[in-house]
């Protein structure tokens, strides 16, 4: 483990060398047929009315969301406060669209951006927050692309709603918010979300074939979740700011204890990245580390000192006052740039 912007000496525990793997085969040529893209003149703003009610007979919220006709209160509320991501966004010389994948009657939605120039490109997949796909993570995957990759970042909730349909922006749990409906998916739900985008990637015209995946804070546990399905056909995982592998999901399919998600199986590796005040993320760590270490797998995980959960969003955010996150912001994503280019050069 390292240990960035203190004086503590860096340490690197559960390493080891890894061969460049094989991908996995073909999930089926209709789900490969069906990734499409929408057109790309559709506002990121733009909301479908539908009405229907959830499912009140389970201790989760149904996995099939309520839908509004008016963004919900957690999206709303985190796409208002992420202004500053907003007008980066417009300001971006990439271009982005949304594109589309049906999965099991759904229609799954990704936000596509590509560098700029027509060169192939690996792709590098951007997992969401908790509160869904708002547009602080579609800045995080504008900044990959911007290094020369495809950046696919997938509303882990669409197609959850009334006959296959419904987004981040409408879709909402029992509690009234977006955050209920993206904990509320089983985990092997959203691998096999993961696995289905993955493969999207690994065949879109543009792409080399290549794939990493980010996962930002309940897209990092996600992420690390789908590693340790022992997944060959993403090239290295990286985790930010939450648990692994992990000791604790969040939500109401919460599972307690290492054995739950055994790292045996991990064949790619795993990069983290931490902040030194997150309290329930840093408490899992050190479990973290050793297990993948007692296995012999790729772990490097960095610690950000003075740095909050969530720093990638919060370093970018000028109302935030903590000026450790926005420089934990900064260093990730050197790091993260480089390790991105090694990681495609095994």
């Amino acid at each position: 483990m390292t240990v960035s912007g203190s004086n503590t000496r860096p340490r690197r525990l559960g390493r080891g060398p890894l061969a460049r793997l094989p991908a996995t085969l073909l999930l089926s040529a209709a789900l490969l047929a069906g990734g499409t893209a929408v057109a790309g003149g559709e506002s990121f703003a733009d909301t479908p009315a539908t009405d229907t009610t959830a499912d009140p007979t389970t201790s989760c919220p149904s996995v099939t969301g309520t839908q509004s006709a008016t963004p919900t209160a957690g999206w709303t509320s985190q796409q208002a406060a992420q202004a500053f991501a907003t007008e980066k966004l417009a300001a971006s010389p990439r271009t982005s669209r949304w594109v589309s994948l049906p999965f099991h009657g759904q229609t799954m939605r990704a936000w596509a951006d590509y560098p700029i120039g027509k060169r192939n490109a690996p792709v590098v997949l951007v997992l969401h927050e908790v509160f869904g796909l708002t547009d602080s993570t579609r800045n995080t995957a504008d900044k990959i692309a911007a290094m020369g990759y495809i950046a696919i970042t997938p509303d882990m909730i669409s197609g959850l709603g009334p006959d296959g349909g419904g987004d981040a922006r409408t879709l909402t749990g029992t509690g009234g918010g977006t955050s209920d409906l993206v904990t509320a998916v089983p985990d092997e739900e959203v691998s096999a979300r993961i696995g289905a985008w993955v493969n999207y990637a690994e065949h879109l015209p543009r792409s080399t074939g290549q794939t990493d995946i980010v996962g930002l804070s309940w897209g990092g546990g996600a992420a690390f979740r789908y590693a340790a399905t022992g997944t060959r056909s993403v090239d290295s995982v990286f985790v930010f700011y939450d648990v692994g592998p992990p000791a604790v999901t969040q939500g109401c399919h919460r599972t307690e204890g290492l054995t739950d998600y055994p790292v045996d199986k991990i064949a790619v590796p795993v990069h983290g990245f931490y902040g030194e005040t997150d309290t329930r993320v840093m408490t899992s760590l050190p479990a973290t580390t050793e297990a993948m270490s007692a296995a012999g797998k790729y772990y490097d995980p960095v610690v950000y000192a003075g740095a909050d959960h969530a720093f990638m969003r919060l370093g970018e955010d000028p109302s935030d006052t903590n000026a450790a996150n926005s420089a934990a912001e900064r260093a990730s994503l050197k790091r993260l740039k480089k390790e991105i280019r090694q990681s495609f050069a095994r």
